[in-house]
């Protein structure tokens, strides 16, 4: 009997990042890259029609950070494992992603030496975070999470639609855009705008954007 072939999403809004890691991933036998998503979005979609077994999500994409793609994954589908990547090695980024349900981290800067052995921990339901993160990261945010998967719940007292509404208001989007990408009306986009104004203190959209790039929602 043949072993089960590893189905491996993609979720980074760079080709060429995109690209090396295909390429990466599929010098290992029994592994397929079986799609790859240029936003959020579109990897939330992508989990559906696929099924992968792991996705290995980036966080700075555009319309919906890997941090909320990640958790509408997990709560979504049962069984399957997200790698995020980032350039960041803030302890807050880290712990923001173990909050989402991911059980791995890996730099960027380090992918070439690390991504592999990442999945192959993920694969045994294991646990993986970079060298330079791991030491002051892990072991207080395992020790807090016990040895179940970690809570879904945003943080930040947000809900999950305020949180996009956030990050599209972040990346420039006017109200009429933001309903029309949510599927609301724009009288409900108003809402959650004055709500997240309102719940994080906020004056301007100025103020909006700079906790979006300070939270990891969009990239400067």
């Amino acid at each position: 009997m043949n072993p089960k072939t590893i189905r491996i999403l993609l979720a980074d809004d760079h080709e060429v990042v995109r690209r090396g890691l295909r390429a990466l991933l599929e010098t290992h036998a029994g592994w397929e890259v079986c799609g790859e998503a240029t936003d959020g979005r579109a990897a939330v979609e992508l989990v559906q029609t696929l099924a992968p077994d792991i996705v290995v999500m980036d966080i700075g994409m555009p319309q919906l950070n890997g941090f909320d793609a990640t958790r509408q994954i997990l709560e979504s589908r049962r069984g399957i494992e997200v790698l995020v990547l980032s350039m960041h090695e803030s302890e807050q980024f880290v712990r923001e992603v173990i909050g989402a349900g991911a059980r791995g981290y890996v730099l960027k800067s380090d992918a070439g030496r690390d991504l592999v052995a990442a999945v192959e921990a993920l694969l045994r339901r294991e646990t993986f975070f970079s060298a330079r993160v791991a030491t002051s990261v892990q072991a207080s945010a395992l020790r807090v999470a016990g040895p179940k998967r970690p809570s879904l719940r945003p943080a930040g007292g947000l809900t999950r639609r305020e949180r996009e509404v956030l990050q599209l208001l972040a990346e420039g989007r006017a109200n009429k855009a933001v309903a029309k990408e949510l599927g609301i009306s724009v009288k409900t986009a108003e809402t959650h705008r004055a709500r997240i104004m309102r719940k994080l203190e906020m004056k301007s959209l100025a103020d909006m954007v700079r906790y979006a790039i300070r939270n990891g929602f969009i990239e400067a």
